[in-house]
């Protein structure tokens, strides 16, 4: 995010499972549910919480990472737990989670429910043959032991985030996604159910392509770290001038975005820009605060262009126009490939208009 982009913001049942199950003996009961998963609370090494359905133990410090066997593998899955045995419950119901691992190459009726590996579960969407549900998502659906999408109503499944970013830095959590979301309601659910995605990956793209797919956290280029203090700022540079360098999804830059930023979401970013390299949630909000208020040099938001039709290409510009016109279109190619794969992933087109 460079300042000839930024300048602008100082101014604005039938289950169909097959196979038997077990049943569970009293000798092997599962244990009662502990205080369920909070996910705005610090978690440290030792301390519990169960969740859909499970009892966990963090390994190490960790916040908005939901309980899971995948992500950065911060958490210990415990096993089973009972909600109704005097627990903490809430974590989602015991039993209710007590589906079947799924088989590869097993087949599976529409509505059938299955554990993955990673130990999330998924419900058949169609009829597969067994297909993988971290794949082949139209086959399949996350589902949550309380129902529901498991990612609070966002149109991006967790299963299909971690398709678009398989090789993504753990500080990027889908949880701290959909935490950062709260502050953005109208992201991804404006308009129709197509426009809805369309917006989704748009965005995602774009982050995919600042951070090379979510690998990045802080800006490669350290020598380009002491160009981003503007002195004739009133507020200066108080965390120093090299304090100001792209961090984030949308690689946040120059002390006046940091001041914008932290403005707009209740955050002090300007003593404190490390918190966009050391908070998901925070780090995920700068992105989306840029996504619907920035506009660059495209005279309207990305959110907006999404929204109204004005198609991925006006995206571009808002987010760095200096790539348009012709002067990076390996850039520009670049962004518009990964919109390409991500509104394939959820199954819609991609529209008009993908180039600036």
């Amino acid at each position: 995010m460079k300042r000839k982009r930024l300048l602008t913001m100082l101014a604005a049942l039938g289950l169909g499972i097959v196979g038997a199950l077990v049943p569970v003996v009293a000798s092997e009961a599962a244990a009662a549910c502990v205080t369920p998963y909070n996910n705005s609370a610090v978690y440290t090494g030792g301390m519990t919480a169960s969740h859909n359905g499970r009892n966990w133990t963090a390994k190490w410090w960790t916040q908005y990472e939901a309980p899971s066997t995948g992500g950065s593998n911060v958490w210990q899955d415990n096993g089973a737990c009972d909600g109704n045995s005097g627990g903490g419950g809430g974590g989602g119901g015991g039993s209710t989670c007590n589906y079947p691992s799924w088989v590869a190459g097993q087949y599976y009726a529409a509505g059938a429910i299955v554990r993955y590996t990673n130990g999330q579960y998924y419900q058949a969407s169609h009829e597969n043959p067994g297909y993988d549900p971290v794949i082949s998502t139209w086959y399949w659906s996350p589902y949550s032991c309380g129902g529901g999408n498991t990612g609070g109503g966002f149109v991006v499944s967790e299963a299909q985030f971690n398709q678009m970013f398989p090789g993504r830095n753990s500080f990027y959590t889908y949880a701290g996604l959909t935490d950062a979301m709260r502050k953005f309601p109208a992201f991804a659910t404006s308009g129709n159910d197509t426009v809805k995605r369309q917006e989704a990956a748009a965005f995602l793209a774009n982050v995919g392509h600042e951070t090379g797919g979510l690998v990045h956290i802080d800006e490669t280029n350290q020598a380009n770290w002491p160009h981003y203090c503007d002195y004739s700022q009133p507020y200066g540079c108080p965390a120093g001038q090299s304090a100001y360098h792209g961090r984030g999804p949308i690689q946040l830059s120059w002390n006046f975005n940091y001041y914008a930023a932290g403005n707009a979401l209740g955050v002090d970013l300007l003593n404190n820009p490390n918190l966009v390299a050391n908070n998901s949630s925070v780090s995920w909000q700068t992105g989306l605060w840029y996504w619907m208020t920035g506009t660059g040099a495209a005279g309207t938001t990305s959110h907006n262009a999404m929204v109204n039709g004005n198609g991925f290409g006006t995206t571009i510009k808002a987010i760095n126009s200096i790539e348009c016109n012709g002067a990076h279109p390996d850039q520009v190619q670049s962004r518009v490939n990964n919109y390409n794969r991500f509104a394939g992933i959820l199954g819609v087109p991609t529209g008009g208009n993908l180039t600036c």
